[in-house]
């Protein structure tokens, strides 16, 4: 059997954090590079309103392999679509978030379980987490696992590896415009018994930028989601 190199794309939305965000690049970009990876970083200015895209395009002059791109504001659910729909040419899709609550150093945690793999999802371990974020979780993750037959806990996660050949034809699926795509990406991976794994990774409360969603707009958002979840799931069916 002929052996094919891997590689590896990340996929990275960013919203208002031109705080953190040198920060969490360069700690993406030294972690990879130090792993032996042949990877790319694709980094999506969501429509900030802070100089964050400016920050972008200087670390793109510094960073070798990172590629910066700007777009009009859509949100994290089409961001990130979008990122996987332009990197279906490497044989992995990273996504993770800006905000830096998941450290890059938690990534081996992921990329050494690949081998088995399509789906490796990183369980996000928390001290603390907000009554309403916990019974969004539960209902998230209630729902998914009916509709879809999963058993994954953390059914949302903005830190999962993809495996490309076995989950680009039903990313390509998914509605541009859905809110939150990484619901049905985790409930297409049980539904077509793909080979999944969840994994613990540290998770620690962000301390910069912006937290879009906040308060009544959290649930409204939330309630969105899931009947997207819901509707996709019987549209698959038909």
């Amino acid at each position: 059997m002929a052996y094919v190199k891997e590689t590896l794309t990340v996929v990275i939305p960013v919203y208002n954090e031109e705080e953190v965000i040198e920060t969490v690049l360069n700690d993406w970009h030294s972690t990879l590079t130090s792993m032996g990876i042949e990877f790319q970083i694709k980094c999506y200015n969501d429509g900030s309103k802070d100089d964050t895209w400016g920050v972008l395009q200087e670390l793109e002059d510094s960073l070798a392999h990172l590629n910066v791109y700007d777009k009009q504001n859509s949100g994290h659910g089409p961001t990130i679509l979008k990122g996987y729909r332009d990197s279906f040419d490497s044989t992995w899709i990273f996504q993770v978030d800006s905000d830096d609550e998941i450290p890059a150093s938690e990534f081996f945690k992921v990329w050494e379980e690949r081998a088995l793999y399509d789906l490796i999802l990183g369980r996000r371990i928390k001290s603390k987490t907000p009554l309403p974020r916990k019974i969004i979780s539960f209902i998230s993750r209630i729902v998914v696992g009916l509709l879809y037959g999963s058993n994954v806990s953390d059914v949302n996660t903005p830190f999962r590896l993809m495996r490309v050949g076995a989950l680009s034809e039903y990313i390509g699926k998914i509605p541009p415009t859905t809110f939150a795509p990484n619901l049905l990406v985790t409930g297409l991976a049980a539904l077509k018994e793909l080979n999944y794994l969840e994994v613990p990774v540290h998770y620690r409360v962000r301390q910069t930028g912006t937290i879009s969603i906040q308060k009544l707009k959290l649930l409204k958002v939330s309630c969105r989601a899931l009947l997207e979840t819901v509707r996709f799931r019987f549209k698959s069916a038909q």
